[in-house]
């Protein structure tokens, strides 16, 4: 019996900030698909490269609010995107006010949250990076 990984669906409360914070991962926006019938707004991005659909998160948000979206969306696990240099990544998500939850002290994962409390895990491609400052002593921060 033959599967195929389809995409990962997030309820977003907010489409244009959850929009933003996963383009500064760098992925980008594919597809877009409104329903004046149902009332909810469907926005496929993937990473560069990527774009037959094999690797898209769908943002999902309902024009009406969505009072059923757990505060801590933990019911969910996480993304993982694998990045070129994940010191750079997290410098950039930083700079840009993304809290680094659990910076990547090894050289090689990281996790932060978007703005729905999705959590999202970095990780070097390759072999980890040496381990440098701040990264190696920063503490987390939260939950991840």
């Amino acid at each position: 019996m033959k599967i195929e990984y389809l995409h990962t669906m997030v309820r977003v409360l907010d489409l244009e900030k959850s929009i933003a914070f996963y383009k500064l991962l760098g992925l980008k926006e594919r597809k877009r698909f409104e329903s004046e019938q149902g009332r909810f707004t469907l926005v496929y991005l993937c990473p560069p490269g990527q774009e037959d659909g094999r690797a898209d998160v769908e943002l999902t948000w309902n024009w009406d609010g969505d009072t059923g979206l757990p505060s801590d969306s933990r019911h969910f696990g996480h993304l993982a995107y694998r990045v070129e240099n994940i010191y750079e990544m997290c410098q950039h998500l930083m700079d840009n006010g993304v809290t680094i939850n659990r910076p990547p002290r090894d050289g090689h994962m990281a996790f932060v949250r978007s703005p729905d409390n999705v959590s999202v895990e970095l990780l070097q491609m390759g072999d980890a990076l040496p381990a440098q400052e701040p990264w190696a002593s920063m503490e987390n921060t939260g939950h991840w």
